[in-house]
């Protein structure tokens, strides 16, 4: 079979941090788990289920970091989303009533089949576990799933060589929890890269992970097919480049497909816009008001709030598949014209956060839905591929060493350590000494010791997820981003204390367990 004119590999990162507060009836930062679940990770099961019930030959990639795997599988969050969902459920009754007869009533309708879609794929297809989702889609082909960094922190910035260690080595034991085999890639916490990661990746049978663009195309030496095929790194990890053209399409404000006046208005919501009375039995205890998930507008164009004309679900759809088409298209001319200059088909890597899929952009689980079937039923320029597949088929490549980087503002690290968040490294630089001091003197500890050593090591990692600085960095929900890292830095400290006093206090012990109960699989010892 010859070669195609180029491969289009779609790469969503599917991330959250880890937000349990089970000491909580509600808790308002709970709910960005739950609009994910309900918005982008059900649909985009949905629209897996539609690939194998169709035998569609499609393929993408998708990361499901370790604070979301554990997060989907657990059984309080579990259960407060059905509630959630329930909610909405009872909430879109009264609306289809409501709205019968209005420039709303369509909107209404999509909805309530929304939810029951939802209902049905998470409590009944599922059994309220969707990671055992994307594990059979990833079993049967259609998904290629990675892992990341264990709680997303951000590894350039660590101090020790057993923080970045652990940061992975938790992770792919995790992985293996969840889906039964080893991962083969990683999505870098903020595809942050800088020279000898690579060795602990190697170090943990990570075959594969992301960059932004210009970490391959300032490599030592040049590649020689710029950022369109992988290149491997000095310990053998492939490298594979973020396409900056195809991304612009759908992430820039100004020409990407997500800003079209006939999709879904994000920042008009019922919680805000319907009676106080009428939405309060659908809010928080606290009766403050906040999204519901029923928005009945769209963008309309650069108009006020107040301004936006009526969402119809019908005419947005059509948007999406023309949408599709269009970057199907462009992919296609695109490789045509790479695969001439280069002399080989180019690899186009298209990665996005999967949260803007659904979530921020309402339509987007329709638009990948329609670009794929397109892609594979409608021409045969591009070929659908995920990074194992293709260096199953493509083992050889150029070996360079990459450039420090990482998706964020400006391209390097200033999002994550700068003068508003700065404060946070000289702790977390201290804690990973400890930790590491932790896991030497203990070796062989008594099962009070151990528990108190895997809570610390928890606590660690916790207090060094990326998503801290990068909330402080943006100004939204700052006071929660301090709190978490304060609060899990003292509870590291005060564990290491009892450590190293032996003081125990075995009470104090299990209420961490029970607050930050993620990894039960954990290894302190990875950190020696």
């Amino acid at each position: 079979m010859a070669d195609p004119q180029g491969y289009l590999m779609m790469v969503l990162h599917a991330h959250l941090p880890f937000v349990r507060h089970p000491e909580y009836e509600d808790f308002l930062e709970e709910d960005w788990l739950y609009e994910a679940i309900g918005e982008t990770y059900l649909p985009i099961l949905n629209m897996l289920g539609g690939f194998e019930r169709d035998g569609v030959k499609a393929c993408f990639t998708m990361s499901l970091t370790p604070p979301l795997c554990e997060m989907l599988a657990d059984p309080l969050l579990q259960d407060r989303f059905l509630r959630h969902l329930a909610k909405q459920q009872e909430f879109i009754v009264k609306e289809l009533e409501r709205t019968h007869g209005t420039p709303y009533q369509e909107a209404a309708e999509m909805y309530q089949r929304h939810l029951n879609e939802c209902r049905e794929t998470f409590e009944h297809r599922w059994g309220k576990n969707i990671v055992q989702g994307f594990r059979h889609y990833q079993d049967v082909g259609l998904v290629e799933v990675m892992t990341c960094g264990a709680t997303h922190g951000f590894l350039p910035l660590m101090v020790t060589e057993s923080g970045v260690r652990a940061q992975i080595q938790v992770a792919a034991a995790n992985y293996r929890k969840h889906f039964g085999r080893s991962p083969r890639g990683i999505w870098l916490p903020e595809c942050a890269y800088a020279p000898g990661i690579d060795r602990f990746l190697r170090e943990a049978g990570i075959e594969y992970y992301f960059m932004d663009t210009h970490g391959v195309a300032f490599g030592t030496p040049r590649p020689r097919y710029g950022p369109f095929r992988p290149v491997f790194t000095p310990h053998g990890v492939a490298a594979f480049a973020r396409d900056v053209e195809s991304s612009r399409q759908v992430w820039s404000r100004d020409e990407g497909y997500p800003g079209d006046p006939n999709y879904r208005e994000f920042y008009r919501d019922m919680g805000y816009d319907g009676e106080y009375e009428y939405v309060r039995p659908f809010l928080h205890n606290d009766g403050v008001r906040r999204n519901i998930g029923i928005k009945y507008h769209r963008i309309t164009g650069r108009v006020e709030l107040g301004a936006k004309e009526p969402y119809k679900p019908s005419v947005a759809r059509e948007r999406s598949d023309s949408h599709a088409g269009n970057f199907m298209y462009n992919r296609q001319q695109q490789a045509k014209w790479l695969k001439d200059v280069l002399g080989a088909p180019p690899v186009i890597v298209s990665p996005y956060d999967a949260e803007l899929f659904g979530h921020w952009w309402f339509e987007g689980p329709m638009f990948l839905d329609y670009l794929m079937r397109k892609t594979v039923y409608d021409q045969s320029d591009i070929v659908l591929s995920t990074p194992g597949r293709f260096l199953d088929e493509h083992p050889r490549h150029q070996q360079l060493q990459p450039c420090a980087s990482s998706w964020g503002d400006k391209g390097y690290y200033e999002v994550w350590l700068n003068a508003g968040n700065d404060w946070i490294y000289r702790h977390l630089h201290a804690a990973e000494v400890r930790m590491q001091e932790l896991a030497r003197r203990f070796p062989h500890p008594n099962p009070l010791q151990e528990r108190a050593l895997k809570q610390a090591a928890r606590e660690l990692l916790l207090a060094q997820a990326s998503d801290w600085a990068f909330i402080i960095t943006t100004g939204t929900m700052v006071a929660y981003a301090e709190k978490r890292t304060k609060d899990h830095l003292h509870r590291f400290n005060g564990l290491y204390l009892q450590l190293v006093e032996n003081r125990l206090e075995e009470m104090w012990i299990g209420e961490l367990e029970w607050k930050d109960n993620i990894f039960g699989e954990i290894d302190y010892r990875v950190y020696t």
